[in-house]
């Protein structure tokens, strides 16, 4: 017995057009890279039940929140070290 799976194509969440991507029903990504070439940009994207959601940089920055904050404070530290030498 075969189950039929409906299918759509993953569209450029910038321009609007057809990416080279299909997905399925029961299709499920997550922090996929969608790259396409005519609009020269990568979009994260999350797909589940043919519902496709862009991730913005904020919803990066809370699931990584924790490196970045280490990150920028450590990078805003040797600046103002530099600073103060100089």
């Amino acid at each position: 017995m075969s189950v039929i799976y409906g299918t759509e194509w993953i569209r450029c969440p910038v321009c609007g057009s057809k990416t080279r991507d299909k997905i399925r029903e029961d299709t499920v990504l997550k922090n996929y890279p969608l790259d396409w070439p005519k609009c020269k940009q990568e979009t994260l994207i999350e797909v589940t039940n043919l519902q496709i959601t862009v991730i913005t940089e904020p919803d990066l920055f809370l699931k990584f929140g924790g490196f970045f904050m280490f990150f920028f404070r450590a990078v805003i530290y040797l600046l103002m070290q530099h600073r103060i030498r100089t």
